[in-house]
């Protein structure tokens, strides 16, 4: 899946989350996946660490609820270094200082911009998440279809397996690992300009006509793939 967050989107979009009160680390986990409608949930490994270096950046106040001795406020680092540690997260809550409430007042606009942003997230990530429910059951139909014909065609025992069927499962493979690696790229690249907004019109007519191109020619190397005419790019993603 492509990043969800752009370049620093995540740090303010938590400072964002203490507007609310103090909150664990735990709970701002639950609080993003909730967000998310549940196609993100950020991992302690993403989410402490920035809390850290808000903390180191003045921006948050960790409080930590010291063993047997009441609540301590821990202005730095705990003995053993362990201010971005999950396991701390859970005993320790985070507020916002004056200092990040300044912050957010300051980017007020960038604050809105980001909401806009997650919400638009959240409907590509629904969108993602039922088209990959409906390319599973169409990739299960045609696993199954190749299932069958691979029962139907295979060399009776002792024969050599076709060696070009063997080679075509291969690169189909790799084709498939670099469609989604374009994919994922082209989605992070879109989601970090559209919080710029700089998505453009011609963005989208330059996409449409690059892929339009891009089947036809992949087309012309599968010559038995498919007898189905080439298709316009849906003019309403």
């Amino acid at each position: 899946m492509p990043p969800v967050f752009a370049h620093g989107e995540l740090r303010l979009y938590l400072l964002v989350l203490l507007l609310d009160g103090p909150r664990h680390g735990y709970e701002l986990i639950t609080e993003l996946t909730r967000r998310f409608g549940g196609t993100y949930r950020p991992s302690a490994g993403t989410i402490y660490p920035r809390l850290a270096r808000l903390e180191e950046e003045g921006l948050v106040r960790r409080s930590v609820l010291g063993a047997g001795s009441g609540a301590g406020t821990a202005g730095g680092p705990g003995p053993h270094g362990s201010t971005g540690s999950p396991g701390a997260g859970r005993k320790a809550t985070y507020e916002l200082t004056p200092a990040g409430r300044a912050e957010i007042d300051a980017r007020l606009d960038d604050v809105r911009r980001l909401e806009r942003s997650v919400a638009e997230t959240v409907r590509s990530l629904a969108d993602e998440v039922r088209a990959d429910v409906r390319d599973t059951m169409r990739g299960l139909r045609a696993e199954l279809a190749a299932a069958a014909q691979e029962v139907r065609t295979r060399p009776r025992p002792g024969a050599a397996p076709d060696p070009r069927r063997t080679q075509s499962n291969s690169l189909r493979h790799d084709a498939e690992a670099v469609l989604q690696r374009f994919r994922n790229d082209v989605l992070a690249d879109l989601r970090e300009a559209d919080v710029a907004g700089t998505v453009s019109a011609l963005t989208v007519e330059t996409l449409r006509t690059v892929l339009d191109s891009a089947r036809s020619a992949i087309r012309g190397t599968l010559p038995h793939s498919t007898t189905s005419p080439p298709r316009r790019a849906d003019r309403n993603p």
